[in-house]
């Protein structure tokens, strides 16, 4: 049997880039945690530079979806990442982001329901009620734990408490949470139309909500000044000393853009339920990453908020029955292509 080497490439870099990628932003966040619109800036001017360079090759090649559709794309795009990141500003711990975003299945059902009138077996609501029920509790749980944690140089004082700045972020990742959701619906409508063009989307979808980042100038601006502020560290071989939350935040957007590269690839090389798979482990190990090496406040009602968010995915993805039934057909090829004298012992 071959072995798709693409596919392997295309797993093992969604683990590598997507892992270390929320290594380097929780470490930026730990420094200053209202940094999400610096580096949601930082991806997508990245991210547009490489692909006019790469793949529009500066602009001499014709877009393949029109220009309408992008820009509707693009705004659900953009308004998604920024509620993400600056969510962060909110007094949102990073283990909690994770499981919140994790709701991306539950988030999907209820826009199919709302927008395509689609219908769901017994085991998807089910799965989706364990996602919901799972967000519900870690929420909850977290609620009890809020304190803020803005940077000092930006602090301000306000006759809100943590508790209603944190309300805000839950309520930043919720529209997140919808927007993706939705985004994802939009992007079916436009394959089925024009096909699937995954590093020309890549490129419009980081390129065209460039300027929109004008309305955040002063806030990116204040925050790329605590970056530049923060504890240098030397640069090996040259010497030179370069800031660290800098260095960071080059690691981030580098990292970002090998994750989002890889993803890209695997829903090209592989079926939907192998990258449902691979993406909810990189999570979960993401999480546990996060819990053990920065030590992040988990609880017993944590751990089995995350548990039934986990496998309320892998229940919805139906794994464990297309698993068997692989399996299954596996034997079964394996029995027809086996030669008689052996299919003749295994009756026997």
């Amino acid at each position: 049997m071959a072995v798709n080497v693409k596919a392997l490439l295309a797993m093992m870099f969604v683990f590598i880039g997507c892992c270390s990628n929320v290594v380097f932003l929780e470490l930026i966040i730990q420094i200053d945690p209202g940094a999400g619109n610096l580096i949601t800036f930082s991806q997508f001017l990245f991210i547009a530079l490489q692909g006019l360079i790469f793949t529009s090759k500066f602009f001499t090649v014709k877009p393949k979806i029109a220009f309408k559709d992008y820009l509707i794309l693009v705004a659900l795009f953009f308004g998604a990442n920024v509620c993400n990141n600056y969510a962060f500003n909110f007094n949102i711990a990073m283990p909690l982001h994770m499981i919140f975003r994790s709701g991306s299945l539950m988030a999907n059902m209820i826009m199919g329901i709302i927008l395509l009138k689609k219908r769901y077996n017994f085991r998807q609501y089910t799965s989706v009620a364990m996602i919901t029920a799972g967000i519900v509790l870690c929420t909850l749980v977290s609620s009890g734990n809020v304190q803020d944690n803005t940077h000092p140089t930006l602090k301000v004082e306000t006759s809100f408490s943590d508790f209603f700045w944190w309300s805000v972020g839950i309520a930043l990742l919720t529209i997140a949470l919808l927007v993706t959701a939705y985004m994802g619906i939009y992007q079916e409508v436009i394959y089925s139309k024009y096909g699937k063009h995954p590093n020309e989307a890549l490129f419009f979808t980081h390129m065209l909500p460039l300027p929109g980042f004008c309305i955040m100038a002063t806030n990116i601006y204040q925050h790329f000044n605590v970056a530049i502020a923060s504890e240098t560290v030397a640069v090996p071989l040259v010497g030179w000393q370069f800031p660290l939350m800098l260095f960071y935040l080059a690691c981030n957007v580098i990292t970002q853009y090998v994750c989002i590269r890889a993803v890209y690839v695997l829903t090209t090389e592989c079926a939907s339920l192998t990258v449902t798979l691979v993406v909810t482990l990189r999570k979960f190990v993401s999480l546990l990453f996060s819990i053990m090496y920065f030590r992040n406040p988990f609880t017993i009602n944590h751990w089995i908020g995350t548990i039934l968010v986990f496998f309320g995915t892998i229940l919805f993805a139906n794994v464990i029955a297309q698993v068997i039934e692989a399996y299954q057909n596996r034997s079964k090829q394996q029995l027809d292509t086996a030669p008689l004298t052996k299919r003749a012992k295994k009756v026997e």
